[in-house]
């Protein structure tokens, strides 16, 4: 992990939520933004500004730069849970929507005005959201990502994969099995071990994958000393 970086993630309650994220920066830097198959919330502060930003999957790895002196706060979904208004696969690789400032505090949504939320009520803050109606959770999502859909159904199941991910179900897996191999490599097991465990054809198809996927060979993986901050979608926005 860049040491200008510091970053720190919880579990969560809220139904439909992978994981709550946040981090600052003492100086600028750069870092990989690696691929991911799911969608967030991020909330920006720097210069004296606040601002909320939906991302939605990012299929390959791209550098990323922060500003130094910034603070984010990261709300990472689950596949299914997702925004009708905005779904993910409007704001795909990186083609981020920035909700309209209400005040310092606060931002429009759905004709409200919202507190931005922190670290600490981020969970009240989703429930808040499903309330309204503004997050939905498609139960059918899950189930067809567990291969648990009849065949009859298969062809509903893609059409509700790409509405409520952005992604076929065949992209989110490979995407997670690049970030599963990468774990791995990272952990000290083999190359050839990690073909065989992440399920790759051979160590051809794992280099080509992380090449794409993580922005790294298996070997520049497996080599890199600093811990691998960008394991998660947090690279940090600015305020515009």
């Amino acid at each position: 992990m860049p040491k200008e970086l510091v970053i720190e993630e919880r579990a969560s309650d809220a139904p439909g939520v992978e994981r709550i994220w946040r981090s600052r920066s003492d100086r600028s830097g750069r870092f990989l933004s690696i691929a991911e198959s799911r969608f967030e919330m991020a909330v920006t502060r720097h210069q004296g500004r606040t601002c909320i930003t939906l991302r939605g999957p990012e299929t390959k790895a791209t550098p990323a730069d922060y500003p130094p002196d910034g603070e984010w706060l990261g709300i990472r979904f689950a596949h299914g849970t997702y925004m009708p208004a905005v779904t993910p696969g409007e704001v795909r690789d990186r083609r981020d929507a920035t909700l309209p400032d209400a005040s310092t505090r606060a931002f429009w949504l759905d004709g409200s005005a919202w507190e931005y939320p922190d670290f600490e009520n981020a969970d009240t803050f989703v429930a808040r959201l499903f309330r309204r109606g503004l997050l939905v959770r498609d139960p059918i999502v899950a189930a067809a990502l567990r291969g648990e859909v009849e065949a009859r159904s298969i062809r509903t199941a893609q059409r509700h994969v790409l509405r409520a991910t952005g992604l076929t179900a065949g992209s989110i897996a490979q995407i997670e099995r690049a970030r599963h191999a990468t774990w791995l490599l990272r952990a000290g097991m083999s190359i050839l071990d990690v073909v065989h465990e992440a399920g790759y054809y051979d160590q051809a198809h794992l280099t080509r994958s992380l090449t794409r996927r993580i922005g790294l060979t298996p070997l520049q993986v497996a080599g890199r000393v600093e811990q691998l901050s960008f394991l998660y979608k947090t690279t940090p926005l600015r305020c515009r």
